[in-house]
């Protein structure tokens, strides 16, 4: 019943936090109203600026800000316990990360749906703009390198999830055409969609698995093609009208998604009830110092960091107010897209922590080869036994060597951490009458959609940054949007697949930039809503001190992994970014206590005429 019990407690405080506190923000600090006129309605061109209604802008929302963040993140941490995972993921999402994606999002529908760095420019100071702008565009190039890779990894693993992926483009276009183009309604086209995705699970699970031949000798990898093919997708969904492609397949894959952890929250009570999950038996809440490795990090500051999606993520600041903030069609809707959002991202990060503790614990699955033929089967020890509680969850979190030792942190690998979730929510759902491989195929796609979301909403996303920077820096080609997609892409491209010790492993060696840099993009945003709150004379400790938590803890893991890590490894990439970083971060900090005095004596908060993109 512990499983149960967090799982609930956990839902019901996110519900009565949006209802209180969600509340409060809402009315009292941001003072939204419902006869604002919002950017949608003012600059609406049919592209990226369109009125949209609200459980379609939040399923856009929601889909993008989630991605694997949410999965990867909690997955890893629980190596640390699920305690100290889960206490973040609940208290971070209601406290730091709803205000900062809510804030973000208000502020660019106040600022004519200008992203959270060119706002920053009127906010702070032109020179802040550009900062920021820096800034952004370097942790959006890891997020897409890190992003592709991650989809291309799931595809390579568990080829059963590439067909509902896929097929999710053509389906949405003709679901976009038929409700912006010939006038009809969405209910229907979009069940129509969803039976179609759910029909792909069945057919990638069983009939039809689209597995890349081997080929890793060469350049051409599987996760390489998969990779290239994808970002090819990225730049088209970026250059497309938002109606055509990104907001319908959002729309449909949010339905999809929304099925998959229902299901996943009703088995996860069976199995709680029944007695087959059981979050204290399968899991240590705080893994003591003989279990954790002598080279793992410490958990100050890193639980902070390696949790960023599920309780504070910089990303969201982008996706917020750099497409969300284009489509939302009244203002009183911020509070369930900023906010709301942000906490179901926090309930589907409680999932993963219970999923990768209870649900590997009640008997991992394990992908094992029949004839040639991907197949799943329990774990079992030498003499039979089902593997389950603590001894399951250590085959995931306590690896070995190939030489019978055990293994260190760095050993813990990327598709480990993903096959925890899949394989723990697969039990969970096995529990229900599913089929395993079913079950296997339904969460594979779970993820690969939620990363897939991200990967083409964080290309449109760098593309408005790379066309706000060239306005700013008078590059006049990068101000079109072919020519800055086209550059966000290879950039992308280019990290994914030429850094690293072999094709396809860039996105990993920057892995371990991407969480301090996603936070530090969290506490200048919030930087940036301090500034903002100054001049409406409104309460300021509700943003200054998560501001100030987000800019010290991963300033401080940055700073960790430097000296004792990348320098010593001289890991000249990641020094090279980390030293970057930093120095961008200190920057425009100063720039901020700087020009903090004036700015509490300004007033003026008028819009620009016009957008910079």
């Amino acid at each position: 019943m512990s499983t149960l019990f967090v799982a609930l407690a956990s839902l019901i405080g996110f519900v009565v936090a949006y209802n209180t506190y969600g509340r409060w923000l809402a009315t009292r600090l941001f003072g939204l109203s419902k006869d604002a006129i919002v950017p949608s309605h003012a600059l609406r061109d049919d592209v990226d600026f369109i009125p949209t209604r609200r459980s379609v802008i939040f399923g856009h929302h929601f889909t993008s800000i989630a991605g694997t963040g949410p999965i990867v993140g909690p997955a890893l941490a629980v190596f640390w316990g699920w305690l100290p995972a889960l206490l973040w993921v609940v208290f971070g999402s209601i406290l730091i990360g709803g205000v900062h994606d809510m804030a973000a999002l208000v502020i660019s529908l106040r600022n004519r749906g200008q992203t959270i760095g060119e706002t920053a420019g009127r906010l702070v100071s032109p020179r802040a703009k550009i900062l920021f702008l820096t800034v952004l565009a370097l942790a959006l190039s890891i997020v897409l390198a890190v992003f592709g890779l991650v989809i291309a990894i799931i595809f390579a693993i568990y080829p059963e999830s590439v067909l509902s992926v896929w097929i999710a483009m053509p389906v949405a276009i003709g679901i976009g055409i038929w409700v912006y183009q010939q006038g009809g309604h969405l209910l229907v086209p979009s069940l129509i969609g969803l039976l179609v995705l759910y029909g792909a699970v069945y057919v990638g699970a069983y009939l039809f698995p689209i597995e890349l031949a081997a080929n890793e000798s060469g350049f051409f990898t599987p996760v390489v093609v998969w990779t290239l093919l994808l970002l090819v997708y990225a730049f088209a969904a970026s250059v497309l009208p938002v109606w055509l492609l990104l907001q319908p397949r959002d729309y449909i894959n949010s339905h999809q998604l929304y099925i998959a952890l229902g299901l996943l929250i009703i088995g996860l009570m069976v199995a709680s009830v029944t007695g087959k999950a059981d979050l204290v038996a399968s899991a240590p809440a705080i893994a003591d110092a003989a279990s954790v490795p002598a080279d793992a990090p410490p958990i100050l500051p890193f639980l902070f960091i390696t949790i960023a999606c599920g309780a504070c993520s910089g990303f969201h600041c982008l996706v917020s107010s750099g497409t969300t903030s284009k489509q939302i069609d009244c203002e009183t809707d911020a509070q369930a897209v900023g906010y709301g959002a942000m906490l179901l991202e926090g309930a589907l990060a409680v999932l993963v922590i219970l999923a990768c503790c209870a649900g590997v614990g009640m008997g991992p699955v394990k992908r094992t080869t029949v004839d040639g033929v991907g197949e799943y089967a329990n774990v079992v020890g030498q003499n039979g036994e089902a593997i389950t509680g603590n001894a399951a969850w250590r085959t995931y979190y306590r690896s070995t060597r190939a030489d019978g030792t055990p293994g260190g942190w760095r050993d813990h690998k990327l598709p480990q951490k993903l096959a925890a979730f899949i394989d723990g929510g697969a039990n969970f759902l096995s529990i229900l009458g599913l089929p395993l491989k079913f079950a296997i195929a339904i969460m594979a796609v779970l993820v690969a959609c939620f990363a897939a979301t991200t990967l083409d909403t964080a290309t449109r996303l760098q593309r408005y940054v790379l066309q706000e920077l060239g306005h700013s820096l008078h590059i006049r080609p990068m101000t079109n949007k072919y020519v800055a997609t086209g550059f966000a892409v290879a950039v992308a491209g280019t990290v994914a697949l030429g850094v690293g010790d072999k094709p396809g492993t860039g996105g990993m060696v920057l892995w371990p930039l991407f969480g301090a840099t996603n936070q530090l993009l969290a506490g200048l945003a919030l930087m940036v809503a301090l500034f903002y709150l100054v001049r409406l004379r409104k309460p300021l400790a509700f943003v200054a001190i998560p501001m100030i938590f987000m800019l010290v803890m991963p300033a401080w893991a940055m700073t960790y992994d430097l000296i004792f890590n990348w320098i010593p490894d001289r890991s000249w990439t990641l020094i090279l970014f980390g030293f970057g970083i930093l120095g961008l971060q200190a920057w425009m900090v100063v720039e901020g206590v700087s020009m903090w005095r004036s700015a509490a004596k300004q007033l003026d908060l008028e819009v620009p005429e016009k957008p910079a993109n």
